[in-house]
């Protein structure tokens, strides 16, 4: 298959090096998507958009989406009393458009909310990075690792969309009820079992003791019982322990403000649904989806849905509250989105213009693609009168 020989190299160079000749998964996803020479992310493999492209995103689709966050940024700005400067810290921005549009719409329609806005990207792919800056070179924009923001110094708003579904993840298997860990190795290492099927290619998974005692913890954590007797034997999917410890940094830094989470997944009790028997591992190449992680190795995108109450019942374990939970579909619409879609009609543009805009609008709708992605918002040290007031964005439409 079209796979990176030199990351190929790298991981089994890894495996063979480990003591029991094998890596978690999680370490597996990290080295295919992050390894700094040769992952997905960070070589000139990654391609965002429609045209060539892996996979788009919502910024993909235009300036809409990026406008109507602005607007939801600026209603935060004004609950927390105009805060000078106000911090928006976006992580893993991908080529800079998300971040283009909103500075732009900023810069347009709210004079003196830019002056005060220092935007934040955190982003670890070199690549993407050198992309970012070049689209962005007309706004101050800095760049930095989490690790390098000073604990409680962030008044403002951390923000990320299809980040947490990138994450590296555990991959697990119940067998006669015990939790066991999925672990990759090298073909030629795995004893052939004839009931087990081999995968094609350099790599294979074998079955082990769990690597870490927070996998059996992380399921106390989302009050699920996987002994339950509704597990069927062979039950498998994924833990995001990296979305923990990101969150638990994130916390750490936010001093003021909020936490804006945007992504595709799931409550718990959906995600870990005994029908959804195999996980939520998805691979992308070329705008075609797999569930092969072992073939266009450093080629293609590896992502896994994202555990939602996770995420809210472990960002309360880190002093944050949940404001709301709500889908893309109704949080764009209760920012402007409608009257955007009900105003193409008035519009000075061609029909092939305007048949193109709606249908991009109607896409950040869709109830079975990115309109069905949730946006989970968070917030830490809001006074009662800050907390009292409704972000737009979380609003029912009418």
């Amino acid at each position: 298959m079209n796979s990176n020989p030199a990351l190929c190299a790298a991981i089994s160079d890894r495996i063979t090096t480990s003591p029991q000749k094998r890596v978690t998964f999680a370490e597996y996803m990290d080295m295919v998507l992050y390894h700094p020479e040769h992952g997905y992310y960070s070589s000139k493999t990654v391609n965002i958009g429609f045209k060539g492209g892996d996979f788009f995103t919502s910024a993909s689709l235009g300036n809409d989406f990026g406008e109507l966050l602005a607007e939801q940024f600026v209603q935060m700005w004004e609950i927390l009393k105009r805060p000078k400067p106000f911090y928006l810290v976006e992580m893993g921005a991908g080529q800079g458009l998300l971040a283009l549009h909103i500075l732009n719409y900023s810069q347009l329609h709210y004079p003196d909310f830019l002056p005060v806005l220092e935007y934040v990207i955190v982003e670890k792919s070199p690549e993407l990075q050198q992309e970012q800056q070049q689209r962005l070179q007309n706004y101050q924009v800095r760049w930095c690792n989490l690790e390098e923001i000073s604990s409680n110094s962030i008044t403002g708003c951390f923000f990320s969309n299809e980040l947490v579904d990138a994450l590296p993840v555990h991959q697990f298997i119940l067998q006669a009820g015990e939790l066991r860990e999925i672990y990759v190795t090298l073909s030629s290492l795995v004893e052939k079992d004839e009931n087990y099927p081999l995968l094609k290619g350099e790599f294979d998974e074998v079955i082990g003791e769990t690597s870490t005692p927070q996998l059996k913890k992380y399921f106390d954590l989302i009050g699920i019982n996987l002994s339950a007797n509704i597990y069927p034997d062979g039950y498998r999917s994924e833990i995001n322990l990296a979305a923990l410890d990101w969150l638990s940094i994130v916390a750490d830094r936010l001093q003021r403000g909020y936490v804006v989470t945007v992504d595709y997944g799931y409550p718990a009790n959906r995600y870990y649904n005994p029908r959804r028997s195999q996980g939520t591992l998805q691979c992308y190449y070329q705008h075609r989806y797999h569930d092969n992680p072992y073939i266009n190795i450093g080629r293609q995108d590896i992502t896994a849905h994202v555990d939602f109450s996770a995420l809210e019942r472990w960002g309360e374990q880190c002093s944050l509250t949940k404001v709301g939970f709500t889908q893309q579909s109704l949080f764009l619409m209760a920012l402007g989105l409608g009257e955007r879609i009900a105003s193409l009609s008035d519009q000075n543009i061609s029909i092939a213009q305007l048949l193109q805009r709606r249908e991009s609008l109607h896409q950040l709708l869709d109830p079975t693609g990115l309109g069905s992605f949730g946006v989970l918002v968070q917030s830490k040290g809001l006074q009662n009168h800050e907390i009292s007031q409704p972000l737009k964005g979380l609003i029912v439409p009418k």
